[in-house]
């Protein structure tokens, strides 16, 4: 039966490792780059994820471990599918964070950039707030890097420049010096009440949990 593997105790803190890696991504992550950074074969690295995701199966946990092409990815179960859109759509009217304006800042003036570029910059795990404001129509996916990898870029939306009664990007006003990230923020802050865009969500709104700074 899948997942029947007979783990050590050592394995079965690999386990809980995986499982925090891959809440903490967000997003699908390779088996081998999971074996690398726990330090273990492939082998025992896919012994480890066919076990956690039937443990999840067999428990009727509400999350499942998902495989794609290789990648592995922690996601909601399809039954609770209605629950957890009614969820996000109460955290649309929830105001920003300070995280998420942070994230917002940078990829606005720095667009397109991939999360790590903003995960380098503010030097702390950026996934939560970029999941957020995602889902808040305030930045979105605009692309790949041909790079290994080929990770997502991301940029602001339409919608951003409404709730922050911009016309263009143009509009942004320009940073203290060309080398100060800090100043990047105050701009959003100042606007964090700008005038709904006229849809029943008013942003800005709450980035994900699970980022803390």
């Amino acid at each position: 039966m899948r997942g029947k593997h007979l783990l050590t105790s050592d394995n079965s803190n690999i386990l809980a490792m995986v499982e925090a890696m891959l809440f903490a991504a967000g997003e699908p992550v390779e088996a081998a780059k999971l074996a690398e950074i726990a330090d273990v074969d492939l082998e025992t690295m896919t012994k480890v994820l066919d076990h956690y995701g039937a443990m999840l199966d067999e428990n009727g946990r509400g999350i499942c471990l998902v495989r794609m092409n290789g990648k592995y990815q922690l996601c909601t179960r399809e039954l609770y599918q209605d629950e957890v859109r009614r969820l996000l759509e109460v955290r649309k009217n929830t105001p920003l964070s300070q995280a998420a304006f942070e994230v917002l800042a940078i990829v606005a003036y720095n667009q397109p950039v991939t999360k790590a570029f903003v995960e380098q910059v503010r030097g702390v795990d950026c996934s939560g707030s970029v999941s957020g404001l995602v889902q808040k129509g305030l930045i979105e996916e605009k692309g790949r890097l041909d790079l290994p990898g080929r990770p997502l870029v991301y940029g602001t939306t339409d919608r951003f420049l409404r709730c922050f009664s911009l016309q263009s990007l143009d509009d942004l006003p320009p940073l203290p010096n060309e080398t100060d990230e800090s100043g990047q923020t105050t701009f959003f802050e100042q606007t964090q009440n700008a005038p709904d865009d006229g849809a029943s969500d008013t942003a800005p709104a709450a980035d994900a949990a699970g980022e803390e700074d």
